[in-house]
């Protein structure tokens, strides 16, 4: 599938975009190209394959969950809260970042 320059720009002038006429020539090069890469994708036999969601046998190291010491947890929690910018009744007080 090729597309050509004028559809890029018709395509341009829908989304609000300003595409200038070599720019046109460059862009509708590049889908081009793409649009050529999905077809020779689209081309080959996939039967029999089963679909992945990662092309990696990745797998996701956790920690163990392990009940620690509560002795333990409110030193650490009292190390982070003394370096911690602003903290207020054991809480790290953040600025705010929403209107």
């Amino acid at each position: 599938m090729s597309i050509t320059p004028e559809e890029i720009s018709e395509t341009a002038i829908l989304a609000r975009l300003k595409v200038e006429g070599d720019e046109a020539v460059e862009v509708a090069s590049r889908i081009s190209a793409i649009l050529a890469l999905v077809e020779q994708m689209q081309a080959v036999d996939t039967n029999g394959v089963a679909p992945m969601a990662n092309p990696h046998d990745a797998k996701q190291i956790l920690r163990k969950d392990v009940v620690q010491d509560p002795a333990i947890q409110q030193q650490q929690r009292d190390d982070l809260l003394a370096i911690a910018p602003e903290s207020e009744n054991k809480l790290f007080l953040v600025p705010k970042v929403i209107d």
